[in-house]
């Protein structure tokens, strides 16, 4: 269980980075998507390591299976915590992601690898209609789910509402990082598949991932201590339940 929720820094610029890391005292769990590190680069990792921050680079790879072997061991130089690829790649793919990553990585130190299974922005109507698929939104996540618990990697990201019946499908160690988490009454933005924090863990979340609530909030780090208080409070009733 991931008891600090990620904050998806949802910037395009450094500067941008720099200037919200200053509401905080604390280290923190980031989130580096693919439009801050394709604009920055590994300087953007750098400038947060250097704060004691922990970073969870979203690259989301997906392209053959030794061309993703060859970019994990390279990006296992850059010391991360956690760093994902999609599991539409396949089985093969991800064997060779979690390869690459271990060949890259300092002795002990290799970054945890998860798997994207359906994006939060996907609704029925597209997975039936765009991706022409005949599964269930639920089936759709579980089969690629058990694709990366078989490929040997560390979870999967999805949303609050297949949480549970991964975690029954792989077991409570397989991360289930959970995007699209708001506060009550905050906007949807263009996710469709949301909860909040409470709701999360009640579906099985073991880590959240909280973007726009706290990087556009006017004071962010009374945002973020307000989320995390509610999803560090319900770790709590977990574990003493």
């Amino acid at each position: 269980m991931e008891k600090q929720p990620i904050i998806a820094l949802d910037f395009a610029q450094l500067e941008e980075v720099e200037t919200f890391l200053q509401h905080f005292d604390e280290p923190l769990y980031v989130k580096v998507g693919m439009e801050l590190y394709l604009q920055n680069g590994p300087v953007v990792i750098e400038t947060i390591k250097k704060r004691n921050h922990r970073i969870f680079l979203d690259l989301k790879l997906h392209d053959i299976p030794t061309t993703v072997r060859k970019a994990m061991r390279g990006l296992a130089a850059l010391e991360i915590d956690m760093i994902n690829v999609h599991a539409a790649g396949g089985k093969k793919m991800m064997e060779e992601a979690l390869a690459g990553l271990t060949e890259g990585a300092k002795a002990g130190r290799r970054p945890k690898l998860i798997a994207v299974t359906q994006l939060t922005s996907t609704s029925q109507d597209m997975l039936r209609n765009e991706q022409k698929s005949s599964l269930s939104m639920e089936e759709s996540v579980l089969h690629y789910a058990s694709l990366a618990h078989q490929a040997g990697l560390d979870g999967v990201v999805c949303s609050p509402l297949e949480a549970r019946a991964i975690r029954e499908l792989a077991g409570d160690s397989f991360m289930r990082v959970t995007p699209g988490i708001r506060p009550q009454a905050s906007q949807l933005h263009d996710q469709v598949r949301v909860a909040t924090p409470k709701a999360a863990m009640e579906r099985g979340s073991s880590a959240i991932v909280v973007g726009r609530a706290i990087t556009e909030s006017a004071d962010p780090a009374s945002a973020y201590n307000k989320i995390q208080q509610e999803w560090e409070g319900v770790c709590f009733e977990k574990a003493n339940s």
